[in-house]
């Protein structure tokens, strides 16, 4: 009988613990996001999307050879007279591949950065082909998306950013 009681009491006893807990959590601020209309920012070191800029960066290859996953490939811009020049003819960036180490930021050598880690956490791909992005000189931060239907690469139209520019590193 004693055992029984003890049981009781000590079930009685959580079961308050509970309530109390509940009672002051009831009255704190919701912190509930709507998130279709309402997106949480997240924090300034957060790696999201690798981001490219094509104007900034000067063909030196160190993001390529610093990518454990081997996702980015780029060309040297040639001359006329056949000598390349330090800018890029086309940089692609495999989203399917990346882990997100962010070396290739940290050995990008330009100020700013050409290649750094965007906020953006909400990319959304229809098909694989679409995480093989390229970029041009005078692309936009997104680049351009590979199409199979009629195999060419176009704009993204259909993906949504976080901020229209990315914060800079």
């Amino acid at each position: 009988m004693k055992n029984y009681l003890s049981f009781v009491f000590e079930a009685f006893w959580n079961t308050l613990k509970g309530l109390w807990l509940t009672l002051k959590v009831l009255f704190l601020p919701a912190i509930t996001v709507q998130y279709p209309t309402e997106k949480i920012v997240p924090y300034p070191r957060f790696r999201g999307m690798p981001a490219y800029d094509s104007e900034a960066c000067i063909a030196c290859g160190m993001c390529v050879r610093a990518c454990p996953s081997r996702c980015i490939a780029l060309a040297n811009a040639v001359s006329s007279e056949g000598k390349r020049m330090p800018k890029i003819a086309w940089y692609t960036l495999d989203y399917g591949r990346c882990n997100f180490c962010g070396l290739c930021e940290e050995s990008c050598p330009t100020k700013p950065k050409a290649v750094w880690h965007s906020l953006d956490y909400e990319a959304v791909f229809g098909t694989r082909e679409e995480m093989v992005r390229r970029w041009k000189r005078g692309d936009d931060l997104w680049g351009t998306a590979h199409n199979s239907a009629d195999a060419q690469f176009a704009a993204v139209t259909d993906q949504i950013h976080i901020q229209d520019v990315p914060v800079r590193k």
